[in-house]
């Protein structure tokens, strides 16, 4: 298998990548912005899967869910997969609504799980539900994480393995995520090699789980209350997730690597300029695994 890069593609490159075609291996969008059975955005991407493969990448099931998965919003999801005939599909792994006081509540955000039997019972039941209704595995991701939860008596990645070998379905790896976490473990007093931590971390996913990477900037916000990294997606990929990104093809294989960003969007070319780095990037790693 031959080792491919992506870019996240949003709204202001939309004209310039369908005019210009830019050497890519696929293009990933945010599948919700394409829900309907119609319209501008639809119109475009369908468009450009005549020239390139998408990826679906959701920020709306809420696989963690323990309220379940909401009816209309996997509906529009497998209306949108038919359609499109993505080569994958992929969600979060956390939750994102729940009742309170007998209504719905969306929190319109990507919500920690706790590591333990019931989240994972709840993520199984759920993941399972909408693979079911695509007919095809699902792709979940590791989430950049501001809290922990007292109730977690498992790792992140045992509860990750767990998941995959439960219900069949794969591993987004999000190598920026895991070293977010690890910086603002460490920032916390806890963690004191952050990079060492994320090392250890792809150490602990098998190979054949994974189906794809992403790769994004960060940034660290400082104010009264203290120091945080935030996955902001706004900046270049900096080394140390480069190096990240080495290590993980070298356990993983030439496993499709997605650049994302989707605050301060810059020129495309500064995108297409990160996709040539992670060829780099895959180019040495895969020559060291040999």
């Amino acid at each position: 298998m031959e080792f491919q890069a992506g870019i996240g593609w949003r709204h202001p490159h939309y004209a310039q990548v369908l005019e210009e075609r830019p050497a890519l291996d696929f293009l990933e969008v945010h599948s919700e912005n394409f829900f309907g059975g119609g319209g501008a955005a639809l119109a475009v991407l369908t468009q450009a899967r005549e020239h390139y493969a998408v990826s679906l990448h959701g920020v709306g099931l809420g696989l963690g869910s323990a309220a379940g998965i909401d009816a209309w919003h996997l509906d529009q999801l497998a209306c949108l997969v038919d359609r499109i005939e993505p080569v994958r599909v992929s969600d979060h792994a956390c939750f994102a609504h729940g009742m309170h006081g007998g209504a719905m509540l969306h929190a319109a955000d990507l919500l920690p799980l706790p590591f333990n039997r019931e989240a994972l019972d709840v993520l199984c039941a759920n993941v399972g539900r909408v693979q079911d209704r695509l007919k095809r595995p699902l792709l979940v991701e590791n989430l950049s994480a501001y809290l922990d939860w007292a109730s977690s008596d498992q790792s992140e990645t045992g509860f990750l393995v767990a998941l995959a070998r439960r219900t069949g379905c794969q591993l987004l790896v999000d190598v920026n995520n895991i070293f977010v976490n690890a910086l603002n473990a460490q920032l916390a007093g806890g963690q004191h090699d952050p990079l060492q931590a994320c090392i250890d971390w792809l150490a602990s996913i098998p190979p054949d789980l994974v189906g794809e990477l992403h790769l994004a900037g960060h940034c660290r916000v400082t104010d009264a209350l203290g120091d945080i990294v935030i996955d902001d997606h706004g900046s270049r990929v900096c080394g140390a997730v480069w190096q990240l990104h080495s290590e993980a093809l070298q356990r993983f294989g030439p496993v499709p690597t997605l650049i994302e960003w989707d605050t301060e969007i810059p020129a495309l070319e500064v995108l297409l300029d990160e996709v040539a780095n992670a060829r780099r990037s895959a180019s040495f790693a895969l020559e060291v695994a040999a």
